[in-house]
């Protein structure tokens, strides 16, 4: 159900075309968002871009105060790619409020065998494309000089150990303490800046472990909720975020969205 809460916003999403990103898009849309979302274009992802401009379309004409939805093609891993995203959202939408950095890869390996280019390639994606596109977002909203939200998307990983995630956690170890630090360094300018934590979310990055009836009911054993999350779980935390009203006094947070996974020692 609309309310509109992001009435007249525009926002800037990487990684927007599957999974969480996609969800936090399409929910930012329905209340009243203006939204541009970065993709690599993979020939395979094609569907994915099709049906999100098809959904986002259907939402507004259902509803005049949704919002709109542009796509910018860029691989978030160089540092050019999330100062264009920033641009081709201000071209088409005249500002920006928002930015969630989203776009993240995880790809299981054992420590032992896992070579330089895997570890690389997650740093420059993970972090290196965290960095990037805030740093443009937040040179975006500095020069508007109306303050602004940015939401980073990074992990229950950054809290606990995975062991064979020894080149992902550390990734999302940082996007969350890049968060604190910016929470700091932007607070001058009125730019609020906090991190979500999904726990187990079934998603593209996943869906093998998931799909498989042994792991996933060991997994809602141990998730007090008792089942594995999905994109939209992390939709609503993502517009309470990027709501002035709802949190304009939460900068430097990390809220998990994990059905109490992180909790369930015993």
């Amino acid at each position: 159900m609309a309310h509109h809460l992001l009435l007249s916003k525009v926002a800037a999403i990487t990684g927007g075309t599957t999974g969480i990103g996609r969800a936090i898009a399409l929910e930012y849309v329905r209340q009243g968002c203006h939204v541009a979302i970065n993709h690599l274009n993979l020939p395979s992802d094609s569907h994915h871009k099709a049906s999100i401009l098809s959904e986002a379309a259907a939402l507004r004409e259902k509803d005049e105060q949704a919002g709109r939805l542009i796509e910018v093609e860029g691989d978030i891993s160089k540092p050019e790619t999330g100062k264009h995203l920033v641009e081709e959202a201000v071209k088409q939408f005249g500002k920006l409020d928002v930015f969630v950095s989203n776009a993240g890869v995880c790809q299981f390996a054992e420590f032992l065998d896992l070579d330089h280019d895997l570890y690389a390639s997650t740093v420059r994606i993970n972090l290196d494309g965290a960095f990037y596109s805030c740093q443009a977002a937040a040179r975006q909203m500095a020069q508007q000089g109306n303050g602004g939200s940015i939401v980073a998307i990074s992990s229950i990983s950054a809290l606990v150990g995975g062991g064979l995630q020894t080149h992902y956690t550390p990734t999302k170890a940082g996007v969350l303490s890049l968060m604190q630090s910016l929470a700091v360094a932007l607070g001058p300018h009125k730019i609020r800046c906090n991190a979500l934590l999904p726990g187990t979310i079934k998603t593209q990055l996943n869906e093998e472990v998931l799909n498989d009836d042994k792991k996933k009911a060991y997994m809602e054993t141990r998730i007090p909720l008792g089942r594995t999350g999905v994109p939209s779980d992390l939709a609503g935390p993502a517009v309470f975020l990027a709501c002035d009203e709802l949190s304009g006094y939460v900068n430097g947070s990390q809220l998990l969205v994990d059905g109490g996974l992180f909790v369930n020692l015993q």
